[in-house]
C-alpha cells in the first residue's frame, strides 16, 4: 500500500474541518474517498466522492483502508468496534468514548487486531507549547512536581451554541457537558504531562449558566500518590474568561498563559534549601526565564499525517487510542465525584459510573428547545 484510502463518518463541524484539509492535500499519501452522514443535506456538497447516508454501508463497502470517526460521543464506540471488525484503520475524535465503561470495550476489541491503528485526535499534543511543558517535567529541569493549577475557563458558548442541536448538552446525546465537549484536550495533556491522579473531588454545577442539563461549570481538585496536589476549574458561561496553566516543581515553576511560557527557575532544589538554610525567611534564588515556541500551523494536520504515517511506516502514534480512556475517566470522575458528593479514588468503577449515566438518561426531564443559527468560523472554537 503506498497510499491509504481514507473516509469520514459524520459531518458536523469537526467532520468537515477534516473533509477540507484532506480535499485540499495537506496529507501526504493519504486520500479522501468516502464520506457518510445520515443527514443527507450535509451530503450533497461531497459529491465528488462516494456518499453514504449509512456508516454501516461506508464501513463494509472496501473502499476504505482507514475511517475517521466524527460523530455524537455515544456512537463512537460502536462504530469504533464496527470499524476494527471490517479490518479498517481507526482515527476517533475526542472523547473516544463517552464514558470509560465504553472505552474499556473499544480497547478490549482493539486487542483482538493489534496490526490495526488505533488514534486520538488529541491535537495539543503536537502544539510546540505543550511539547516544550513535556520536554521540561520530564527531564528533570522542574525537578520534583508539587502542584498543577489549570484555570481554563475560556469556553464560551451561547445559548445559541446549545440550542443548535438536538443532541448537544443532554446525558443522552453526548454523556456531559464542558467537561467531555470542550475539555478533554486539557485533560490530556494533564495527564499526558503528569500521569493520573490517585483521587478527585469535583465540584460540577448543571445548567449554571445556560439552559442545560449537563454541567458548565467545574472546579476539581486533585491528588497524586507522589503527594502533589492539583485544581483544574473551567466554564462555558464565564467571559472573556481564562488560559492559566501552572506547573510548580521543587526547581522551580513554569507559567503557560497569553501565548507565553515561563519557567521561574529555582538555584537551588527548593527542599534542599529550606533544610540548609541558616535563616527562617531565606529563599532560593531564582532565574526568569521566557522559553520562545511557534504555534503549530495545523495540529489536526500533524495528527493525521502521523496517523497515516503509522499505517504505511510503523511510525509511532503521537496520540495512541488506547491512551484516550485517559481523558474520558478524568472527565467522568469530577462528574461523578460531584453527583455522589465525595472524593472518587482512582480508578475510577467504571461500571458504577455507567449505571448512575444510565439514571441520569432514564430520569431526565429536560425539553431541549431547537433553533437554527448561523454558521460561523468554527476554527475559532479551538484552544490552544
Amino acid at each position: 500500500m503506498t497510499k491509504v484510502r481514507l473516509g469520514i463518518i459524520g459531518l458536523g463541524n469537526i467532520g468537515q474541518h477534516h473533509a477540507a484539509y484532506l480535499s485540499a492535500g495537506k496529507v501526504s499519501r493519504a486520500e479522501l474517498v468516502a464520506v457518510s452522514d445520515a443527514v443527507p443535506a450535509k451530503l450533497a456538497q461531497y459529491g465528488h466522492l462516494k456518499t453514504f447516508a449509512n456508516a454501516e454501508e461506508l464501513l463494509k463497502s472496501g473502499l476504505l483502508d482507514a475511517v475517521i470517526i466524527a460523530t455524537p460521543h455515544f456512537q463512537h464506540t460502536t462504530l469504533g468496534i464496527a470499524a476494527l471488525r471490517h479490518g479498517l484503520h481507526v482515527m476517533v475524535e475526542k472523547p473516544i468514548s463517552a464514558h470509560k465503561a465504553d472505552a474499556e470495550r473499544l480497547l478490549a476489541v482493539h486487542e483482538e487486531y493489534p496490526r490495526l491503528v488505533f488514534a486520538g485526535m488529541f491535537q495539543l499534543r503536537a502544539e510546540p507549547r505543550y511539547l516544550k511543558l513535556q520536554n521540561l517535567v520530564r527531564s528533570g529541569d522542574l525537578g520534583q512536581v508539587v502542584r498543577v493549577s489549570w484555570l481554563m475557563t475560556d469556553w464560551f458558548r451561547t445559548e445559541a451554541y446549545y440550542a443548535s442541536g438536538g443532541l448537544r448538552a443532554t446525558w443522552k446525546g453526548e454523556g456531559g457537558g464542558v467537561l467531555l465537549n470542550q475539555c478533554l484536550h486539557n485533560l490530556d495533556v494533564m495527564q499526558w504531562l503528569l500521569g493520573m491522579p490517585a483521587r478527585v473531588r469535583g465540584f460540577c454545577q448543571l445548567g449554571r449558566f445556560h439552559d442545560i442539563e449537563v454541567e458548565d461549570n467545574v472546579t476539581a481538585y486533585l491528588e497524586y500518590s507522589n503527594g502533589a496536589t492539583g485544581t483544574f476549574v473551567s466554564s462555558t458561561g464565564e467571559a472573556p474568561g481564562s488560559n492559566r496553566f501552572e506547573i510548580a516543581g521543587t526547581r522551580g515553576k513554569l507559567v503557560l498563559e497569553r501565548d507565553k511560557l515561563h519557567f521561574t527557575r529555582n538555584e537551588t532544589d527548593m527542599l534542599q534549601f529550606s533544610k540548609s538554610a541558616k535563616t527562617g525567611f531565606a529563599k532560593p534564588e531564582v532565574w526568569n526565564i521566557e522559553i520562545p515556541f511557534e504555534n503549530a500551523a495545523n495540529s489536526h494536520v500533524i495528527l493525521m499525517q502521523n496517523f497515516i504515517n503509522s499505517i504505511l511506516d510503523g511510525e509511532p502514534l503521537i496520540a495512541p487510542g488506547t491512551e484516550g480512556i485517559h481523558s474520558v475517566e478524568l472527565a467522568n470522575v469530577i462528574l461523578f465525584s460531584s453527583l455522589l458528593g465525595e472524593t472518587v479514588d482512582l480508578p475510577m468503577n467504571s461500571a458504577a459510573y455507567e449505571k448512575k449515566l444510565k439514571e441520569l438518561i432514564a430520569d431526565s426531564k429536560f425539553e431541549k428547545k431547537i433553533i437554527e443559527v448561523a454558521n460561523s468560523d468554527f476554527s475559532k472554537s479551538f484552544n490552544r
